[in-house]
């Protein structure tokens, strides 16, 4: 018989019956986060993990039903950096680029959330924290729930895009910079082959290198653009 699956944060950390659990699920996820930040993503594995903390791959299922459930542990625990206590609650705006600002800096801090799914419904007790607030920013705007939920939508998407973006950028390895040389060239041989004048002239100035002010210019415009303020 298939055992019906629940989300993790459904379950309870400790089971009411058996032995005291030996890990916590946020030492768990500092050991996977820790792997991740140093090798990738990649290299977190139920028996890496589960290695690391001094048992077998076997031990780990007592804690967590699939490595999904593991990344989604680590996820949440790298989304408990984000500080609230700097939002002041007076002026959406600032309020919104503040959590815009922490959120780059945690992606930059943990590239490898970068391979982890954009959207799920299974959000973890900090994501819904962060929901809270950026939901709580807004709570002084004249619009309903739904637009609400949209713009937080895609105000994390374009901090998602962004910090990707300017983590790419700041490849230093070999391979890295050959592929943003290779970039380049092919480019600049488009261009100058004179067919594509819009191109040349949006290219004629070149490009900022990517940093918080970048972030933060591009999504006050995207925030207002979508609340309309």
């Amino acid at each position: 018989m298939e055992t019906e699956h629940t989300s993790i944060w459904l379950r309870p950390a400790r089971g009411a019956r058996g032995r005291a659990p030996e890990h916590t699920r946020d030492g768990i996820a500092a050991v996977g986060v820790r792997l991740a930040d140093s090798v990738g993503l990649g290299a977190v594995t139920m028996r890496s993990v589960a290695e690391a903390l001094g048992g077998g791959s076997a031990s780990l299922y007592r804690y967590v039903q699939s490595r999904d459930e593991l990344v989604a542990l680590m996820v949440d625990q790298v989304n408990g950096e984000i500080d609230y206590s700097v939002l002041a609650g007076t002026d959406w705006l600032a309020d919104l680029l503040a959590l815009g600002r922490q959120s780059r800096a945690v992606y930059l801090r943990h590239p490898w959330l970068l391979a982890t799914p954009a959207a799920t419904g299974n959000l973890g007790p900090r994501a819904v924290d962060y929901l809270e607030h950026a939901l709580g920013a807004m709570q002084d705007l004249e619009l309903d729930g739904h637009r609400k939920l949209e713009a937080v939508g895609v105000f994390t998407a374009v901090v998602r895009l962004l910090a990707g973006t300017e983590i790419e950028q700041r490849g230093t390895g070999p391979v890295d910079r050959r592929r943003q040389l290779a970039a380049a060239a092919h480019l600049a041989g488009l261009v100058g082959a004179g067919a594509h004048p819009h191109l040349a002239a949006a290219l004629a100035t070149p490009p900022a290198e990517p940093d918080a002010d970048q972030v933060e210019r591009v999504l006050t415009r995207v925030l207002r653009g979508l609340l309309g303020t």
